[in-house]
């Protein structure tokens, strides 16, 4: 079965395994996700769920917003899963179900996907890895310059030369994680490892 669930990321810690070993986690707090729509492919061209993340306030709600939300809660984040009705098989979704980290199990292979951490404005030494320029035989003040960036024909720079820009601040996922603990009572789970993003940032969590 497909698993699935949005979430808000806590922050790193580490716990202790029986055997003594510390494992480092990262602590996602996840409360219950309502399932608001379902798309197929004879309607929409595609199969996904629709869910809804943490409740607000109806005056924060646009008005195109209020007619999807009027009977399950008017929610912050809205978001799609891809997956397919026919393999949940049993356990199909409908409009209004809740979602929660018991869905999950300890052991569990997830990915998680989040906004990356913005790191502002970044050469290409820090950005893609150059090794940069020499440091002898007249390289005088060039050893992190890109070098050459064109060529005498077209006579202008191609598109996707990997140059000095932005860095961070894009959608990230992050595979091979997995489920250290299942929290219910507190809607928290604890992902072995790093996931995306910064302390309170959002993330999806999904089955692999």
């Amino acid at each position: 079965m497909f698993k699935f669930i949005l979430g808000r990321k806590i922050g790193m810690s580490q716990i202790f395994q029986k055997d003594g070993i510390v494992v480092p986690i990262t602590l996602i707090e996840a409360e219950p996700n309502v399932v608001l729509g379902i798309k197929t492919k004879e309607k929409d061209g595609y199969d996904a769920v629709q869910v809804g993340f943490e409740t607000v306030s109806a005056k924060k709600i646009k008005k195109p917003q209020k007619g999807q939300f009027k009977e399950s809660g008017n929610f912050k984040t809205v978001k799609e899963f891809r997956v397919k009705q026919e393999e949940a098989g049993e356990n199909a979704f409908k409009i209004g179900d809740k979602l929660d980290v018991s869905v999950f199990s300890e052991g569990d292979v997830i990915k998680v996907s989040g906004l990356s951490k913005g790191k502002g404005f970044s050469g290409a030494v820090k950005r893609h890895g150059f090794h940069g320029m020499p440091a002898s035989h007249g390289h005088h003040s060039v050893q992190r310059h890109v070098g050459s960036i064109g060529q005498r024909f077209p006579q202008h720079t191609l598109k996707g030369m990997r140059m000095a820009g932005r860095m961070g601040g894009q959608t990230t996922t992050v595979r091979g994680l997995k489920v250290a603990v299942v929290d219910k009572d507190n809607s928290f789970l604890a992902v072995k490892g790093a996931v995306p993003g910064n302390k309170g940032g959002l993330v999806m969590i999904q089955s692999q």
